[in-house]
């Protein structure tokens, strides 16, 4: 069984059915939606469609809401695409609610605070920092920029601004609109794009329950990263928009150490952007992008994620079961023995962190064949998760939602159960469940978790040691 989940970006290369269940059927565990391109109705017919591709596959698929945040970007242009030739002069215009479609010359910006915030000399890029411009005069609501180095502009992309912008809003009011169709079409998980202190989690946290994602792609996210973390419940290593924001040589050390401090922090991590970006012409990565991968799975990544790859390119189907086949090699020489002692920063206060890490060392000691972890809120699974165990982690829920979001969860397998008030009840018919899904054997060894009192989330305190009755059987304790 992988371990490493697999997010892939849907977009006009998958967005139809049949390319959806062969994107599950390969290993797809997430669905994102880009909210930065399409409408809310689209997205919505593709969640659904998503959905179905899951029943059909029959396998449960998150579907990750990415929220287009605090991102500066140029208006629609004219041919929808131009060249930028150096030497030239490109003026930005802001402010204007409805600029007209722009050009090579003249192109809008969509926020009216550009002007304000640059000086002569700065630098501007475009097209994920391919195209370098230099602002030469800035006039009010109005920039001048000389192209340095040339290249290919589409609409609606996005422009960095290296350094800090502090004038940007934390939580864009299109956000919230964004939030809330996600809301109606039912996301699992939502990636908030370009946050810069732990305040931009908590402010989204006023409009849903729905576990958040922090992207680190700014300095100022990285410099407070612990802080962001603790506030998020997962976290993108994003290293598009952070290899701009950062000189690029830096951006390795910065992965390894985020990916690092999520898993002290037991919060799922995702490292995100050009991991098999050669995939989206070709049939075959590159080896520098093979390895990539297996760098950032050996520096303990929940999940791997593909961008262009599923979205637009050629191989949407052939670049996940590249992901597949790479994660399955790389898994067998990961340190996770290593891991389950030092990973995690267990909190004294808190049971579960206790019980999730004695868990971990039975299953190792005693040569179990799995754990089992009934959950409603999937607390308890992912603190088991992030101690990185040697066996299977079978997790059971009542909660549709709770048994897709462990689709981010490394090394998670994740189905329904019905919810019980009594511990021992829960515990005989997780027994009987994991048995009955064909996952275990009668007559095999598991750990299970479980709460006390049962049916209140966070209150994970109990492990047993059982043998798997038959699915048939009454239980009885051992």
């Amino acid at each position: 069984m992988r371990r490493t989940k697999i997010v892939a970006t849907i977009g006009p290369a998958s967005r139809d059915p049949e390319t959806l269940v062969r994107m599950v059927d390969a290993g797809m565990d997430v669905a994102r939606l880009n909210f930065s391109h399409g409408s809310h109705d689209q997205h919505g017919e593709t969640a659904r469609m998503v959905r179905e591709a899951s029943e059909r596959a029959g396998r449960p698929v998150a579907i990750l809401q990415d929220l287009p945040g605090p991102k500066l970007r140029i208006g629609v242009l004219a041919d929808d695409r131009v060249d930028l030739i150096p030497g030239e002069t490109v003026t930005f215009t802001c402010g204007d609610p409805d600029p007209p479609p722009g050009d090579a010359k003249r192109m809008s910006i969509t926020w009216d605070g550009l002007a304000d915030a640059m000086s002569p000399g700065e630098v501007l890029y475009l097209a994920d920092g391919t195209v370098r411009l230099r602002a030469t005069t800035v006039r009010p609501g109005e920039v001048d920029a000389e192209v340095e180095i040339g290249g290919s502009v589409a609409s609606r992309q996005g422009l960095n601004l290296p350094g800090p912008v502090d004038q940007l809003p934390a939580v864009p009011v299109e956000d919230i609109e964004h939030l809330r169709a996600g809301l109606r079409i039912g996301v699992d998980m939502v990636a908030l794009s370009f946050v810069r202190r732990p305040e931009d989690i908590t402010s989204v946290r006023e409009h849903t329950r729905v576990p958040l994602i922090a992207k680190i792609e700014k300095p100022q996210a990285v410099a407070r990263a612990e802080e962001i973390l603790r506030a998020a419940d997962c976290v993108m290593v994003a290293r598009g928009d952070l290899g701009i924001e950062l000189p690029i040589e830096e951006v390795p050390m910065v992965q390894k150490r985020l990916l690092r401090l999520a898993g002290a922090l037991a919060r799922p991590s995702i490292t995100a952007t050009q991991m098999l970006d050669s995939m989206v012409h070709s049939s075959r990565p590159t080896r520098a992008e093979v390895t990539d991968v297996a760098n950032a799975i050996l520096d303990g990544t929940d999940a791997v994620m593909l961008s262009q790859e599923t979205a637009v390119g050629n191989y949407p189907v052939g670049s996940i079961a590249m992901l597949d086949a790479i994660a399955r090699t790389t898994e067998r020489e990961a340190p996770y023995e290593e891991w389950n002692e030092r990973r995690v920063a267990r909190d004294a206060r808190d049971p579960s962190y206790t019980v999730a890490h004695s868990a971990c060392k039975a299953a190792r000691d005693l040569a179990l064949d799995a754990l089992v972890v009934p959950t409603l809120s999937g607390r308890s699974v992912r603190l088991v998760s992030a101690h990185r165990p040697n066996v299977p982690i079978y997790a059971l829920s009542p909660g549709k939602e709770t048994v897709r979001r462990c689709g981010l969860m490394w090394g998670v397998q994740a189905s329904s159960m019905r919810r019980h008030e009594v511990t021992e009840a829960l515990i005989a018919d997780a027994a009987r469940r994991v048995v009955e899904l064909g996952w275990l054997k009668p007559g095999q060894r598991v750990g299970i978790t479980a709460g006390l009192p049962s049916g209140r989330p966070g209150s994970t305190s109990l492990f047993q040691v059982q043998k798997l009755p038959e699915a048939h059987e009454t239980w009885s304790r051992p």
